[in-house]
C-alpha cells in the first residue's frame, strides 16, 4: 500500500499551490466540485490512505474500494474517508459529477469530537447509497458549503463545521451500503490490529485537565493492551501506515500539546 497523501500534497497535485494555514499548522477546511476531477481525462486514484477527513458525494455509476470491503454504487452514493482507513472509488462510466469536501481533525479542535462519530471510526459503515429525495438534500448542503466558504462572512467556519455534522448525521439515519467482504489476508489483518491500535490512541484525546495523564504511552503497552507481542503490532503498524508505533504515538501526542498551546492558558510546563 502507499503512504498516505498529505494535505499538501493533495494541493500540489491538483492545484499547485498549498494554502497558508497549511504551513502554519492550522486546522483546514475546504469544499471542491467534483466535475473538474472526474471523466475521460481522469488520472486513477490510487488505494490509499489520506492524512485527512474526506466527505465525497458521487454522481454516476461507482465501485467504492475501503478496507478490506467493496461497495457497488449506481447512481448516488456518499463516501467518508478518514486518515486510519485506505480508501479508492473506480468510476464505471464516464457520466461523473457531485462534490467533496476535506478537513483537519483540528479543524473541530474544541468544537466537537470528529473522530467519535460512526462514520468516521474503524469499522464503522463508510459507504451509503442515496435516492432521488436524498441527493437532492445533500446536493444543498455542498452547495450551501460552496457559497459559505466564498463569503465574508465572520463566523463562517463556524457554520461550515455545521455543515459538515449535518452531513454526518444524515448519513447515520440512512442504512448503510451492502459490501462485498474481500477474502482474508495478512494486509487486512494487520490493518484490523492497525485500527484498533489508533482507536486505543484516540481514546486518551482530546486532554480536558491538567492533571490528566495517558495511560498508555509506548507501543509495549499499547501491545499488553492488545494482547499480542509488541513486535507484531510493530509490524503491523508500518506495513499499514509507513511509520514506527513510537512516530505514531509522538505525532499524535504532538498534535496534542498543540491544540493545548493555542486554545489553553496553560504553560509548556503544564502541558509537557
Amino acid at each position: 500500500m502507499e503512504r498516505a497523501q498529505t494535505l499538501e500534497e493533495f494541493y500540489k497535485s491538483k492545484f499547485k499551490w498549498i494554502p497558508a494555514e497549511l504551513k502554519e499548522g492550522l486546522g483546514h477546511f475546504n469544499v471542491f466540485k467534483l466535475d473538474p476531477f472526474v471523466g475521460k481525462n481522469a488520472k486513477p486514484l490510487p488505494y490509499n490512505r489520506k492524512d485527512f477527513y474526506k466527505i465525497t458525494l458521487l454522481i454516476g455509476n461507482n465501485r467504492i474500494h475501503y478496507a478490506d470491503k467493496t461497495v457497488d454504487c449506481p447512481n448516488y452514493s456518499l463516501l467518508f474517508g478518514n486518515p486510519m482507513i485506505p480508501y479508492s472509488w473506480e468510476p464505471l462510466d464516464d457520466n461523473q459529477c457531485g462534490y467533496f469536501c476535506i478537513f483537519t481533525e483540528d479543524f473541530f479542535s474544541h468544537f466537537g469530537n470528529i473522530k467519535e462519530y460512526p462514520v468516521f471510526k474503524p469499522g464503522g459503515d463508510k459507504v451509503f447509497i442515496l435516492n432521488e429525495t436524498t441527493v437532492q438534500a445533500v446536493t444543498d448542503t455542498f452547495k450551501q458549503m460552496l457559497t459559505e466558504i466564498a463569503s465574508d462572512y465572520q463566523f463562517k467556519y463556524d457554520v461550515l463545521r455545521n455543515l459538515v455534522h449535518e452531513l454526518v448525521h444524515k448519513a447515520q439515519k440512512m442504512p448503510p451500503a451492502a459490501s462485498a467482504t474481500a477474502t482474508e489476508t495478512r494486509g487486512n489483518a494487520a490493518m484490523r490490529t492497525t485500527a484498533i491500535f489508533i482507536e486505543l490512541l484516540e481514546r486518551q484525546f482530546p486532554i480536558e485537565l491538567i492533571n490528566q495523564q495517558l495511560k498508555l504511552k509506548t507501543p509495549a503497552e499499547f501491545a499488553e493492551q492488545l494482547a499480542v507481542h509488541v513486535n507484531h503490532l510493530n509490524r503491523n503498524v508500518k506495513a499499514v501506515m509507513g511509520k514506527t508505533t513510537t512516530q505514531v504515538i509522538a505525532e499524535r501526542i504532538a498534535q496534542e500539546a498543540r491544540a493545548l498551546l493555542k486554545h489553553t492558558n496553560w504553560n509548556i510546563s503544564e502541558i509537557a
